[in-house]
């Protein structure tokens, strides 16, 4: 599918956010180990939450809506999932696999965890390495997918792991593991990144010389509870950035995820000039929310670095959109996670930013982006098969003199399927 945005002349109303993805998969993952019936409030029908909700059923987990559509979970506890049948597909989510695999490393019986294309070359050495610490059994393709995990039956050893990145992924992976270890599993973080499957396990966290320690005891078990999924921040970030570059703009987003390792956007699109206010802070679960408002501002360029990286990783393709736009140059740094994701997202970002006419330099390890205004020439841009890449440059094409054309814009379902619907409504052009 194809997707034509034409240049806005101002972006107004109340944007209708799906829910947070990170959130989601931990929801489903959480509410499968429990010991009864979970019920998760606002669970999203995007691509990749319903993945792991997919395996989550191969593994005999009752899982289906009420009539008010929430979603209850029937867990079974630590050690009665089910063999299954066939391999766990994963679909496009790194999360599901990197997540999954923790758990699947303690259990008694075999698995194996696959996924599309695009999910097979990615790596995962990085999760392989401290589960094979453990004692687990596991298996790669070339670094990569499928994932083959031998059954344990003794169970797995606890081991002290630094991470070696910052990454919530392995981080999480390594926690839902120490779950089956005998003993104390214990995750050190020096570059903090997101922390919800801390906050939702109910993990002892310790702060010892400017690094967290993350622990997990054998015996920890997982409550049946009720989770209320918040509106993704990763989702809102798209339309603070357009919110901010369209002419004549006024956004409202509520119920927004604002978790503070999710939230460097926010700080950095403040060092930029940005007008966003958030109002009504509150905790939902273990989760801070609010609301926010955005509004149009003349931005300016900025260096994006060191420790700021991991909680900006899934926004910065669309704050490269922000800096095309500002006045000045923006330098990004220690980003060369983003050549891991999806698709290689600073080669992606730069070229398509080029083909708008925008000056930008790629680095190994970011972007050096000359912003001169909102003065994109409209064209056309790949997605790279790409969610976040899509809708960046849907972002890019409100501000983009003529009509940008976006190539494969269909992959935006895999974490926001109204994308495209909301745009359009919120644009006037």
């Amino acid at each position: 599918m194809m997707q034509t945005i034409r240049q806005a002349s101002s972006l107004t109303g109340t944007v209708s956010l799906p829910a947070d993805k990170s959130i989601s998969h931990r929801s489903a993952l959480l509410s499968a180990l429990g010991e009864g019936t979970s019920r998760i409030y606002n669970f999203p029908t995007s691509a990749d939450p319903q993945s792991t909700l997919e395996c989550v059923r191969a593994l005999g987990i009752s899982a289906g809506r009420t009539d008010e559509g929430v979603l209850e979970v029937e867990g079974q506890g630590l050690d009665e999932l089910r063999p299954p049948d066939e391999p766990l597909d994963c679909g496009n989510s790194g999360t599901t696999m990197r997540l999954l695999a923790g758990i699947m490393a303690g259990q008694r019986f075999g698995s194996v965890l696959t996924g599309d294309a695009s999910l097979r070359q990615r790596p995962m050495e990085r999760i392989a390495d401290p589960l094979q610490a453990m004692g687990a059994r596991v298996e790669l393709r070339e670094g990569c997918a499928p994932i083959r995990i031998r059954g344990t039956q003794s169970g797995l050893k606890p081991i002290e792991y630094r991470l070696p990145m910052a990454s919530a992924q392995v981080k999480s992976c390594v926690l839902l593991a120490g779950l089956y270890a005998t003993g104390r599993t214990v995750v050190i973080e020096p570059t903090p990144c997101r922390d919800h499957t801390e906050r939702m396990l109910g993990l002892k966290v310790e702060e010892l010389g400017g690094e967290r320690h993350l622990i997990v005891d054998s015996g920890h078990t997982v409550p049946a509870t009720t989770w209320t999924v918040p509106g993704d921040f990763s989702g809102a970030s798209f339309f603070l950035v357009a919110g901010s570059i369209v002419p004549n703009s006024e956004l409202q987003l509520n119920d927004v995820g604002l978790n503070p390792s999710r939230t460097a956007l926010l700080d950095v699109l403040d060092g930029m000039g940005a007008d966003i206010t958030i109002e009504n802070e509150r905790v939902l679960g273990a989760e801070p929310v609010g609301d926010i408002t955005v509004r149009t501002a003349a931005l300016s360029g900025v260096d994006v670095g060191g420790r700021l990286i991991p909680n900006l990783i899934d926004e910065i393709p669309v704050l490269s959109v922000a800096a095309a736009c500002a006045e000045g140059r923006t330098e990004i740094r220690d980003a060369e996670e983003l050549r891991v994701k999806e698709t290689d997202r600073l080669h992606a970002m730069a070229q398509n930013l080029r083909a708008l006419g925008v000056e930008v330099q790629e680095r190994e390890d970011g972007l050096t982006i000359e912003g001169n205004g909102p003065n994109l020439l409209g064209g056309s841009v790949k997605s790279f098969d790409d969610h976040r890449i899509a809708m960046s440059m849907g972002v890019a094409g409100l501000v983009a003199h003529g009509a940008t054309t976006i190539t494969d814009a269909e992959c935006a379902r895999v974490s926001f399927p109204d994308f495209w619907t909301e745009l359009h409504r919120l644009a006037s052009v």
